[in-house]
């Protein structure tokens, strides 16, 4: 059961932005902060709570009162799942536009413009996403649209660690969006449904654009359109053993789902050396057995 908190009356949002939140009040009040100074008309913030016991409903409600929508769920729904419970009311409240973006962000204000403009511009267009930055250093890339190889049963965020030096600025179509920062029109969502909760964690966002695709849309990524991202700050930026399992298992499971016969023919040499790497790191100590990670 979720608890809606402040449901003005509003005009129906031509674009609403879902912010995610567990126990991240500072990031998340900075977060919306920085989507307060977009001057896209027509954007609704959607603030969706998963049962966090930190104070930030009452810290978010008391700064930001109703120029943004707050749902409280009454448990930890997940990534997948707490998204989901912001997409549902989005889309019956009428928005033709999504954007689904981490509490661990700071964006600026042309952001929604430019994820915005590809939909109108080029046809069959069905996702974006903008490119995406560490926080600090805050030049240093953390995305630039992501690369699924099926044949490896990896995946890869492009320009990963790379200082930008424009080596990126092209618009182009990737495999995927991050969920950190991803629009979709409502006909997508309609199409090829919400993020998948069977993922724990890890891989919904790469899920989400595969099946997209293969309902004919286009994913987009849109370099003019920029985020800074706090990475794992929500997690206290620790690599542990639980969060390196969930990806194993998010990636086993998608792997499973989406790669053809043949691929298994070389996928077990990928992945055996990815468990080796990791192993590696466990014995040097660089992955530790923490369960917030």
């Amino acid at each position: 059961m979720n608890n809606h908190i402040d449901q003005s009356d509003r005009p129906p949002a031509a674009v609403a932005v879902v912010v995610l939140n567990w126990n991240g009040r500072e990031l998340t009040l900075d977060c919306i902060r920085s989507l307060l100074e977009i001057p896209t008309p027509g954007v609704e913030i959607i603030l969706v709570d998963n049962a966090s016991r930190d104070g930030t409903v009452d810290a978010a409600g008391a700064e930001f009162g109703d120029r943004v929508t707050i749902i409280v769920n009454d448990d930890n729904l997940g990534f997948a799942g707490g998204n989901n419970v912001g997409i549902r009311h989005a889309l019956e409240g009428g928005a033709q536009f999504v954007l689904l973006l981490n509490n661990d962000t700071v964006v600026d204000p042309g952001l929604v413009d430019h994820l915005l403009r590809p939909f109108s511009g080029a046809p069959g267009v069905g996702v974006t996403g903008p490119k995406i930055y560490y926080y600090t250093p805050a030049d240093q890339i953390w995305f630039a649209g992501g690369q699924v190889y099926l044949a490896r049963g990896t995946t890869r965020h492009i320009g990963i660690r790379e200082t930008d030096q424009g080596q990126f600025d092209d618009e182009r179509e990737v495999d995927y969006i991050t969920g950190c920062a991803l629009m979709a029109r409502r006909e997508v969502f309609e199409t090829a449904g919400l993020l998948d909760p069977s993922y724990v964690a890890y891989y919904e966002d790469v899920d989400f654009c595969m099946r997209a695709r293969r309902a004919g849309y286009r994913i987009l990524y849109v370099p003019g359109g920029k985020v800074w991202h706090k990475i794992s700050a929500s997690t206290g930026g620790q690599l542990g053993r639980a969060k390196v399992t969930r990806k194993f298992k998010s990636t086993w499971k998608f792997f499973r789902r989406y790669a053809r016969p043949w691929h298994w023919l070389t996928i077990p040499f990928f992945f055996g050396a990815d468990v080796a790497r990791i192993a590696f790191l466990v014995a040097g100590g660089r992955i530790r057995n923490t369960e917030n990670s």
